[in-house]
């Protein structure tokens, strides 16, 4: 796709901000236009169509569980990450007595939203902080995970700064502990190998327009034995956690774009192709002056680079300006949520 641009500038769009939203795989919009014509019925209908639709729409929960590792009865279909969040934290708050509920300082504005709600019901409501590259302080959450703690959530891969936290070490805390953890994995699925039976983690929230799939769905891994109750209620879909008429489509999105995203990972012995060009750009940034790397340097989200861009005087340039400057030369990118609050953001890519 190109556009006219300034005399000098770039001859060409280049699309930098799949963390926020990438674009939709080809294959994926072939598989959502074959079953717009098979699979459009309503999938609670008993009739033939009906039973199309719904069994396209099981066929799409078997795909994704299996490729991260769960069974079917598993995986709730949301309307994206937000709602997902929304159902773990919400859901099983519900099923539990009041307590104390630790997020970690770096969350998703959704998970942060869930947790103030929960907070005017009656929980108290604590922040995990983080170090100076955005890991959680195993030490601090250690000492929280005594009672009334009932429930932990920390984001697996930040989609700001990049940092991946030691989930596994995070997960085995919990556990020994007894307490239910959510976590938001919405950056990280499609981008490694996934087992959830093997993680200590017992609600895993994700969603597909960041794997290449349709925006409009995401969904919930859930624990077995685990009681979540519904933020929805109605015709009781979704085995009862989401009323609403499921998005047979979407899901057929999902699954084909899952699909790929795994097999793309299996092409590269589990690793993501995209780190290699990630780490050949950051090199050149680098190579610029003026330019540091911020969040953690070795653990993070392959496809992901947050930086921080200086003047020559050596103070940080609003990232909010440098993301206009940047789309004047063609190149669309992301700046952190920092720059809402008038302080210097890191600029995504």
């Amino acid at each position: 796709m190109t556009r006219s641009l300034p005399e000098g500038s770039a001859a060409q769009e280049l699309y930098l901000d799949a963390s926020a939203g990438s674009p939709p795989a080809a294959t994926v919009l072939e598989v959502m236009a074959a079953a717009t014509g098979t699979a459009w019925a309503n999938p609670s209908s008993l009739h033939g169509y009906g039973l199309r639709a719904a069994e396209s729409l099981e066929r799409s929960r078997q795909v994704i569980a299996s490729l991260l590792g769960a069974e079917p009865r598993q995986l709730t279909f949301c309307s994206g990450g937000t709602e997902a969040a929304h159902l773990a934290l919400l859901g099983a708050a519900a099923a539990l007595p009041p307590g104390r509920l630790l997020i970690s300082a770096v969350e998703h504005p959704a998970v942060q939203a869930a947790a103030e709600r929960l907070a005017g019901s009656g929980w108290s409501l604590e922040r995990l902080p983080v170090d100076p590259v955005g890991r959680v302080r195993l030490d601090r959450l250690e000492a929280l995970l005594e009672p009334p703690t009932r429930l932990v959530s920390v984001i697996w891969g930040q989609s700001e700064v990049g940092t991946l936290q030691p989930l596994q070490a995070i997960g085995e805390r919990c556990r020994r502990a007894g307490v239910l953890l959510h976590s938001d994995a919405v950056q990280v699925v499609g981008h490694r190998p996934i087992d959830f039976t093997a993680l200590p983690v017992d609600l895993f929230s994700f969603t597909a327009h960041k794997l290449q799939g349709p925006r409009g769905i995401g969904a919930l891994l859930a624990r077995p034995g685990l009681e979540l109750r519904p933020l929805l209620e109605g015709g009781g879909q979704e085995g009862g956690l989401r009323s609403g008429t499921e998005p047979v489509i979407l899901a057929a999105g999902f699954a084909q774009a899952l699909r790929l995203a795994q097999q793309r990972l299996a092409l590269h012995g589990g690793r993501d192709p995209l780190q290699p060009w990630r780490d050949r750009l950051l090199e050149a940034l680098l190579a610029l002056g003026g330019v540091e790397l911020s969040g953690c340097p070795d653990e993070r989200l392959p496809h992901h680079l947050s930086l921080v861009v200086r003047d020559g005087a050596g103070r940080p340039l609003p990232g909010r300006r440098l993301v206009q400057a940047l789309w004047r030369q063609g190149l669309a990118v992301s700046s952190g949520s920092a720059c809402q609050g008038g302080a210097p953001a890191p600029v995504r890519c």
